[in-house]
């Protein structure tokens, strides 16, 4: 696949992000954490539904053939809208984004490095430990 198109879909998935985090925060605080994360989950489950029954039938038997653990992704999603919810009307857009980043790039080594969660096994080499370190730096002078 064209390195361009897979750019421009992982940007406008970041545009996406953004504004979603800017609009779960209006919600939060507005009407409470749980509502903002039903509203998100509520609307996305009802669209990605109807989508999925009309392009596929709703077909969900191979589920058996996936690893059990992969169905965190549910429970784990909801913390990460919860997180965002909540964090972005009281830390404003840059700063609660610079964190999760920060935080899912750090993670995202740890589970490369040590091949957890059936990941292919990736060391963190010095490069990457830069990398990282420059990012906390980033942040120290977001939330400063």
């Amino acid at each position: 696949m064209n390195l361009l198109y897979l750019v421009m879909i992982a940007a406008i998935g970041g545009v996406a992000v953004a504004c979603q985090g800017q609009l779960i925060g209006i919600i939060d605080k507005n009407i409470g954490t749980l509502e903002s994360v039903f509203i998100t989950y509520g609307g996305g489950g009802l669209i990605i539904g109807m989508i999925m029954l009309v392009l596929r039938g709703g077909n969900l038997s191979s589920l058996q053939t996936i690893p059990t653990y992969t169905l965190l992704v549910g429970p784990l999603g909801l913390i990460l809208i919860a997180a965002i919810g909540y964090s972005v009307p009281r830390l404003g857009l840059v700063t609660a984004f610079t964190i999760i980043v920060a935080a899912q790039f750090i993670i995202a080594a740890v589970i490369d490095h040590y091949g957890f969660l059936g990941a292919e096994m990736r060391q963190i080499n010095i490069s990457r430990m830069f990398g990282i370190c420059i990012m906390l730096v980033g942040i120290w002078l977001t939330v400063r």
